[in-house]
Order: structure tokens, then C-alpha cells, then sequence
């Protein structure tokens, strides 16, 4: 039953991603501790970490073939970041594991907030770091790229709500690329935080491995699904929304009560 509700789980992980674009990543570590049911936080925290930087690899081949990632820009920004992700899951392995799940709940609140006011906003597609635009893009990559990366591994996410605007802040490039760049980082913030939990032995490989095959199965059907739903992606992004407020509502109160 264990290996049924890993593999669900990563399912309606992966289709959300695929159908709405983003924010699914974030309902991993609930999903594992009250659906699939382990026990420890920071296990759950560190078995997501790894599932979350996989699907980032898989989504950024495709993004990389369409030609919508600006590599040295991401890769300043995840080598940035990567320090950071490993201090902040270093941090969070320290903290209590039911203080950090009502954490992880005001976050999930947040996230969702966020998302209710998101809006597709412009940018330049011809941004580049090069010898001439370093001086003004350089400091801006290496310093967002070091707060994102801490948030992502104290929480023990990918961040891609937040790496996204912090890479168009950051350069001012368009949201297209801003998404596909930004796995890139993704991946590396995954890879890091999911490093330092395995080291400390907090990670459950066989859910990890289940939880990315249904990632993948979820993803499949959910861009099948987005194409003929393009139009209401607004739509669906709003009752995502709302359920990650709603879930993460629950985190807190369960958190707390504990």
C-alpha cells in the first residue's frame, strides 16, 4: 500500500506541473507525510528533494531543445545557489521536525497567496551574460541565486516559484526563459539539500524512485491534458491555488497541535 500511494502521489505531483506550469512541487512533502505516510519531516523533506531535482533534469531537456534556457545566466545563478541550498538544509536538519512542517505550511500559504496575483509579464528574450553585461548582471545572479538557493534547501523544495522571479529580476529576461532557465537551478538546489539528507541517512530511496515513476506516468498525461485546456490555464491555476492554501492551512494547524 506504502509503494501504491508513493507512486499516486508522485503522480498528482507530476500531472499538476505539467497541466498548470508550476506550484505542484510544493504539496511533495504533505503528500508523502499524510498520504503515503512517513513519519519523519525532514525524510520527507530529504525523499522530495531527490524526486524534485529529477523532474527537473527530465523538463529541462525539453525546455533546452526549444531553445528556451539561457545557460550562463542559470548556471552563475545555481552555482550561486547550491552553497546556499546546503546551508539551509544543514539548518533545517537541526530543527524540529513538527516546528518544521508548520514552517513549511506558512510557506505552502504564501506560495499559494502568490500565486492567485501571478500574471505573464515581458521581458527581454535577447538577454546574455557576456564580458559586457557582466558588470551589471553578475552581482544580481550570485546574490538572488544565494537566497534562493537557502530558502530551497531549508524547505527542502526545487523553488521554482521562487527562482523564476528572481531570474527575471535578476536580468530582465522574458518569463519564457526565465521557466526553462530556471531548472537549471531547480535541479542543483534538488541535487544539493537531497546530498546533505543522504549523508545523514534521511532519505527513503525505494518511496524517492516510486515517486519519480509517477511523476513521470503524471506528467505524460497532464501535457496531454494542458494542450486541450490551454485556454483555462488561468483557471486551473487559481483552484491550485486554493488547495495549496487550503493544504497548507492544515500543515500549520497539525503542526502546531503537535
Amino acid at each position: 500500500m506504502t509503494d501504491l500511494l508513493a507512486g499516486l502521489s508522485g503522480t498528482i505531483v507530476g500531472f499538476i506541473l505539467a497541466l498548470v506550469g508550476g506550484g505542484g512541487s510544493v504539496l511533495a512533502v504533505p503528500l508523502l507525510v499524510y498520504g503515503v505516510g512517513v513519519t519523519s519531516a525532514h525524510v520527507a523533506i530529504g525523499t522530495s528533494a531527490v524526486a524534485v531535482s529529477a523532474s527537473a533534469l527530465a523538463n529541462l531537456i525539453g525546455h533546452a531543445r526549444a531553445g528556451n534556457v539561457k545557460w550562463r545566466c542559470g548556471l552563475v545563478f545555481a552555482a550561486a545557489g547550491v552553497g546556499g541550498a546546503l546551508l539551509g538544509s544543514t539548518v533545517a536538519r537541526h530543527v524540529d521536525g513538527q516546528r518544521l512542517l508548520a514552517l513549511f505550511g506558512l510557506l505552502m500559504i504564501v506560495v499559494g497567496g502568490l500565486m492567485f496575483f501571478r500574471r505573464e509579464a515581458t521581458g527581454n528574450a535577447d538577454v546574455r551574460l557576456t564580458r559586457a553585461t557582466a558588470a551589471a548582471l553578475l552581482y544580481k545572479l550570485i546574490g538572488l541565486g544565494l537566497g534562493t538557493g537557502l530558502l530551497a534547501g531549508f524547505f527542502g523544495i526545487g523553488g521554482g516559484f521562487l527562482v523564476v522571479p528572481a531570474l527575471m529580476l535578476a536580468t530582465g529576461m522574458a518569463l519564457p526563459f526565465a521557466i526553462g532557465t530556471s531548472l537549471i537551478a531547480v535541479a542543483a538546489f534538488g541535487a544539493s539539500t537531497a546530498a546533505n539528507y543522504a549523508v545523514a541517512g534521511l532519505i527513503d530511496w525505494r518511496i524517492a524512485a516510486l515517486f519519480i515513476i509517477g511523476g513521470i506516468a503524471g506528467g505524460l498525461a497532464g501535457s496531454m491534458l494542458g494542450r486541450r485546456l490551454a485556454a483555462r490555464k488561468g483557471a486551473l491555476g487559481t483552484v491550485l491555488a486554493a488547495v495549496i492554501v487550503t493544504v497548507g492551512i492544515y500543515v500549520v494547524a497539525k503542526g502546531f497541535a503537535a
